[in-house]
């Protein structure tokens, strides 16, 4: 089965991580906008299992759009904002 690098849920992470502070709740360890958020976190504010929000976390991360910080043993995901743009220039060139 075919994953798709981007889908509805995809996009409404990328989005909530642009202004982490206004989409998450304070954490524990680690600053939401230095270092990201949990996937406990993203899975809370979806609605669904972490293992969900774990494959959707893992495919941002792989295609570049999503850089991570581990803090103790957990992993942090922020937006890496220099591969979003570079990936929106090359759509809007057609690739």
């Amino acid at each position: 089965m075919l994953r798709t690098p981007v889908n509805e849920r995809r996009l409404d992470i990328l989005e909530w991580l642009k202004n982490p502070a206004a989409h998450f709740p304070p954490q524990r360890h680690g600053d939401l906008v230095e270092d990201g958020v949990t996937s406990d976190s993203v899975a809370a504010k979806l609605g669904v299992d972490r293992t969900v929000a774990d494959s959707h976390l893992d495919l941002l991360v792989g295609i570049g759009l999503l850089r991570t910080r581990k803090i103790r043993r957990r992993l942090y995901y922020r937006r890496d904002e220099v591969r979003i743009a570079e990936v929106a220039r090359m759509f809007e060139k057609g690739w």
